[in-house]
């Protein structure tokens, strides 16, 4: 099940914490840093490692990490110019257990999974960091996610929400909002926008578009086998396409060719099944140069990785049985915005697996009043995307850009997730004498 949680922390310094540290938990801190990775070109660069599709596979090695594994028989990594900890402290973290590096000690577990359980085990892991880097616990905090991130990070931004009622409580996390990028967030709007979009971007034909828009009623959970025979159709030209990436060529390794099926039959089989996806990026083979990267023994030696000797393969997708998948995370939402949280939905426009088609459906349908309409935003002189702020949610589009947002542009990238965590408007158009122009914020570095 893809969807992946990054965290990020206002980035200040820490410098002064350290004299108030008591020397066992600098040791324990200490034990966590990572000096140096295999391959790695020479940077200054000191980061803690953190423990569901992977987010060490996708997030940080592919999308808004540091480094990229490349190819190459021997360990080789590329910096990523614009890593989103230009603009803030990152912690990725490997869930639902079992995803990734991830393990558990009692093996039925893994056959509990659902959303409430990862929400619970992400917050537990947060407490405890933070009890481990008790220097970060006045720092803002944020969460990002994407795909099934729409599930993950909402649900937990609600306990934390939650847990956080009372700010004395030793436990408090300073928590600021979040942003989800092609998200899934309502079944039944996902699908239509996914119909929609196919049909709008020539990819499926008139007749199958005719057929499924009156056979299916995608706000029903079971449909009609009419209904289901035409929506398999509808995926098989998803052999030969990438559904994460409209126009970018697909990956033909041994590797990907090994990638799951993406076929579903009813809205419940998108919501759980069609998350293992196939290679996308600039590199469409980039998800494979990683998959080696992190199955090598010195990688996972300098991550302090697998350290329990896992019997398997480090693999992007690893995921059984889900219990429970609400339809829509629009309650939750609705919930967080009257909070008063600072929550970004950002789209990038060529994804053909939750296309921005399907999120402006869902948007429409919680029924915000819009502050500011439809604009554009720029980048290097050229429209990024366009932008509409409703109230208490912002909603960003992202132009050509895949499922992964930072992966197929990663400067605009990052300039929509330094305004995610900033009051200061990055993303606006600034007229000059002779055109526009972004002015970036100014951010506090450490």
């Amino acid at each position: 099940m893809e969807g992946h949680q990054t965290f990020g922390l206002s980035k200040v310094s820490v410098a002064d914490h350290d004299r108030y540290l008591s020397r066992e938990v600098l040791a324990e801190q200490e034990a966590d840093r990572v000096y140096g990775l295999p391959g790695q070109p020479p940077v200054k660069f000191k980061q803690y490692a953190g423990p569901g599709c992977s987010s060490i596979g996708y997030g940080a090695a592919e999308e808004l990490g540091p480094f990229f594994p490349q190819d190459s028989s021997h360990p080789k990594l590329k910096l990523n110019p614009y890593s989103w900890n230009n603009a803030a402290n990152l912690l990725f973290l490997e869930s639902p257990v079992g995803v990734g590096f991830s393990y558990t000690n009692t093996s039925s577990d893994t056959n509990q999974l659902g959303d409430s359980i990862t929400a619970k085990d992400s917050h537990a892991f947060i407490v405890k960091w933070f009890r481990r880097f008790p220097q970060f616990r006045s720092h803002k905090f944020y969460i990002a996610g994407e795909s099934y991130g729409g599930h993950y990070v909402p649900q937990l931004s609600e306990l934390i929400f939650y847990k956080n009622r009372n700010p004395a409580k030793k436990d408090y996390i300073n928590f600021e909002g979040f942003m989800i990028g092609n998200a899934a967030l309502d079944e039944e709007t996902d699908t239509k926008g996914l119909i929609d979009y196919a049909w709008h971007h020539a990819v499926i034909s008139d007749g199958l578009y005719h057929n499924i828009t009156t056979k299916c009623n995608f706000s029903l959970q079971n449909q009609t086998d009419e209904c289901n025979d035409d929506v398999d159709k509808y995926f098989q030209v998803y052999d030969i396409i990438d559904m994460y990436s409209l126009y970018t060529p697909i990956c033909f390794s041994n590797l990907s060719s090994k990638a799951p099926d993406v076929r579903g039959t009813t809205p419940q089989t998108f919501s759980k099944i069609v998350w293992h996806r196939k290679r996308a990026g600039y590199d469409p083979c980039a998800s494979d140069y990683t998959e080696v990267y992190l199955n090598r023994p010195e990688v996972q030696k300098a991550l302090h990785a697998n350290v329990t000797k896992i019997p398997y393969p480090w693999t992007h997708c690893s995921i059984g049985s889900w219990t429970d998948s609400p339809k829509s995370m629009l309650p939750v939402l609705k919930k967080l915005i009257a909070g008063g949280l600072r929550i970004w939905v950002y789209s990038g426009d060529t994804d053909g697996r939750v296309p921005v088609t399907s999120t402006r459906y869902t948007l429409r349908k919680l029924g915000l009043d819009i502050v500011e309409d439809w604009s554009p935003w720029y980048t290097s002189q050229e429209v990024g995307g366009w932008r509409v702020v409703y109230k208490g949610l912002t909603f960003v589009t992202i132009r050509g850009a895949g499922h992964q947002v930072p992966t197929f542009t990663p400067k605009p990238a990052l300039q929509l997730g330094k305004e995610g965590i900033s009051n200061n408007r990055v993303l606006e158009c600034v007229i000059g004498g002779k055109g526009s122009f972004i002015r970036f914020a100014r951010t506090r570095e450490s």
